[in-house]
């Protein structure tokens, strides 16, 4: 969910730095109970496709995605080869922050359609063989919610303790009780006329958070859990999970300093903050364990994914349990996929921790969702290897690139709708255009995420095929005319063929499956190569050219033939002497 770009950037600061891995060969141990053997759970080997309902497709013309919507479009999803959709908060809201504050738990927004339309799509999801699931925000409701309406209408009401509230300090008690700042800027804490006191919100205002202390919360929040399971959801993602408890000493956050002790500021103006005291609490890893038994409780393998902005592998090994696997099923990794610079040897050594210091545990890769900028991001200036945009053919090489990375990995492989056509992030060009109420604080510093969260796109016609409406909530980008479904299905060369292609190849290979993986060349600064190989011994080798020049590369790996490539001139390879065109890609299986 919410995380600014600012917090993104420290994020990615303590995630990025690291050494290319020596030697080489680096030979990672197949998961136990590999993907070839049907034990596996189905998330293992799942391609899970975010849907962001108000941009995917509008089914009754109003300019706004619902759920019926997705029903149309499921035999879409099947042909792409999605298993799994996640679909962001379809439940009734006030839309502050457009479905993330939730004002009740076991309803459908009106805007998206009806309990019966959501039933629909679950019984013809399983049709198509796709799996739900939801996007669970369980650190905060909406203010608008009856829990905290009840909560702030008197210190003595039984709900009072369902939220987190304090005194303040100061003269007559009108300061906020610490320093703790909203991920949106400004003071986390917000002062209530009515009862005199501060209450807290780790994101908007119009985001109280729920107090996980009292024993109540829990219970009603899984008695919502159990409600969703109930009606046959696959599981669910759940939103900014490392954030549900804050230190109960209440102490101030310590204030970030450079090396020359010097404090700097965000995008809101705010000072820095470490976040120690308000996020990664030892006590989340206890709720999600008797979550994990209440999930693991129910048959067909339901699932736990979590938002994890985590800086180490170390840190995010814990959030699986460590060795006992009974906290998240698959928190999220953002580490390989939120590299943000075309680096091999950084995808590299992100890659491996995640193959060889996570145990048996199964990783998650996350490239983009709707709190991030596309994937064109890779295509920019500071993302390439030359320091200047890349050509509109250089990017889409780029996300073929990457792509494969994803597809053929080991990870569980999640994407995000419109990569496989594309899309582009497209930001507003003037404030007076920003929906996002974190673009309008932050303005011009932080644009806000209104362009990852633009209308899907469809077709070259009316409202990119997404709607019938003379407008739409967000605008369609003007990209639609050329970049759409329509255009590119069939078309041998198109993105969208290649992301086909990657998930038939997923599905059917047994080395994609369920292989070992091994790198290849790992000296090699342009070119990520490995290989994924089955207990038979049969397996593929993949070569990703990180680079804007050919790359001619020599792989030990003995008689190959090409099975997948965007470049004519390696469609017969035979060998593992191969030149990879500029961002080029080629997979081959091992003969």
């Amino acid at each position: 969910m919410k995380i600014s770009p600012v917090a993104r950037l420290l994020f990615q600061s303590c995630v990025v730095a690291g050494l290319m891995l020596g030697g080489t060969a680096a030979t990672f141990a197949q998961t136990k109970g590999s993907a070839s053997h049907s034990s596996d759970p189905w998330w293992k080997h799942a391609v899970i496709y975010e849907i962001y309902p108000r941009s995917f497709q509008d089914s009754n013309g109003d300019g706004t995605g619902d759920l019926n919507g997705i029903t149309q479009r499921l035999g879409y999803l099947h042909e792409l080869g999605v298993d799994t959709i996640w679909i962001a908060p379809m439940f009734p809201s006030p839309q502050v922050d457009f479905g993330y504050d939730i004002s009740d738990y076991e309803a459908v927004d009106p805007q998206y359609g009806t309990m019966a339309d959501m039933d629909k799509l679950i019984a013809e999801a399983k049709k198509h063989d796709i799996r739900v699931m939801l996007d669970m925000v369980l650190n905060h409701s909406s203010d608008k919610h009856k829990w905290f309406e009840e909560s702030k209408s008197s210190k003595t009401n039984p709900k009072r303790d369902w939220y987190v509230w304090k005194d303040g300090v100061g003269p007559n008690k009108m300061d906020p009780p610490n320093n703790w700042q909203s991920i949106f800027g400004h003071s986390a804490w917000k002062y209530d006329e009515t009862t005199k006191q501060f209450y807290y919100h780790k994101f908007y205002a119009e985001q109280p958070d729920l107090n996980w202390r009292n024993p109540e919360v829990e219970k009603a929040i899984f008695s919502m859990l159990r409600f969703w399971l109930d009606k046959g959801v696959a599981g669910f993602r759940l939103d900014a999970i490392p954030t549900l408890f804050e230190a109960e000493d209440m102490k101030d956050e310590v204030v970030m300093k450079d090396a020359n002790g010097q404090s700097s500021k965000n995008a809101f103006g705010d000072v820095v903050l470490d976040d120690a005291q308000t996020s990664g609490r030892p006590e989340v890893q206890d709720v999600l364990r008797r979550m994990r038994k209440l999930v693991d409780s129910y048959p067909g393998n339901r699932v736990l994914v979590g938002e994890t902005y985590v800086a180490n592998i170390g840190d995010l090994d814990k959030l699986y349990g460590g060795d006992k696997h009974d906290v998240l099923h698959m928190p999220m990794d953002f580490k390989v996929g939120m590299l943000n610079h075309l680096d091999a040897a950084g995808f590299r050594k992100n890659v491996t921790e995640a193959e060889t210091m996570l145990g048996t545990n199964h990783p998650l890769f996350v490239f983009d969702n709707h709190d991030n900028a596309r994937m064109d991001r890779y295509c920019k200036a500071e993302a390439t290897d030359t320091g200047k945009d890349a050509t509109p053919e250089e990017c889409v090489a780029i996300q073929k690139m990457l792509s494969t990375l994803l597809f053929t990995s080991k990870a569980t492989a999640l994407m995000y709708y419109g990569d496989e056509i594309g899309m582009a992030t497209t930001p507003p060009a003037r404030k007076e255009d920003v929906k996002d109420p974190i673009g309008i604080l932050g303005w011009p510093k932080e644009k806000g995420r209104d362009g990852d969260r633009t209308p899907m796109q469809w077709t070259a016609g009316k409202d990119a095929g997404f709607s019938t409406a003379d407008s739409t909530w967000l605008p369609i980008p003007p990209s639609y005319t050329t970049v759409n479904v329509e255009s590119e299905k069939g078309k041998a060369d198109s993105l969208l063929t290649w992301y086909t292609e990657l998930t038939a190849l997923r599905k059917k290979n047994a080395a994609v499956h369920g292989g070992a993986m091994t790198m290849l060349d790992t000296t090699n600064p342009k070119v990520l190569s490995y290989t994924r190989k089955g207990a038979d011994g049969k397996g593929i080798v993949v070569a990703l050219n990180f680079s804007n020049e050919p790359q001619t590369i020599k792989l030990d790996v003995g008689k190959v033939s090409t099975l997948m490539t965007d470049s004519a001139e390696l469609k017969n390879v035979s060998t593992g002497m191969i030149t990879l065109p500029a961002y080029g890609s080629w997979v081959g299986e091992d003969r």
